[in-house]
């Protein structure tokens, strides 16, 4: 069996306007890092900022670099009614360059590996 290939695109906490602390975040992503390789998934991260500088074009190349079986869009971009424009551009994104690829919604920072294998029935 092949070793199944996340793609987690989010947004990156140190590209966050105001006094926002990046380490929950931070911390977040590295146990979430963590837990896919404990159960034998390849994970890669996407983040974005919320300058608009290089948002399409980082997911688009990330898209674009493995042939996915799941991609999650985190809940900080998903939950925030400011950004709707930037999640329907990134699920119109997914449709396009990852056709086949299940899609994955968590909830908050800590559900990230558990809401992406929902997605993948042949992960350990």
């Amino acid at each position: 069996m092949t070793t199944p290939k996340v793609l987690v695109i989010g947004l990156d906490p140190h590209r966050i306007p105001g006094p926002f602390d990046p380490a929950p975040v931070d911390a977040a992503i590295a146990a979430a890092d963590t837990s896919f390789r404990d159960h034998g998934i390849e994970a890669h991260n996407c983040l974005v900022g919320l300058d608009g500088t290089d948002d399409i074009p980082a997911v688009t190349a990330a898209l674009q670099s493995h042939p996915w079986d799941c991609v999650l869009i985190g809940a900080g971009i998903r939950r925030n009614e400011e950004l709707l424009p930037l999640f329907e551009q990134l699920l119109n994104l997914v449709h396009h360059h990852a056709p086949t690829a299940n899609l994955a919604l968590n909830q908050g920072l800590n559900d990230i590996t558990e809401s992406t294998l929902r997605h993948l029935p042949f992960a350990d």
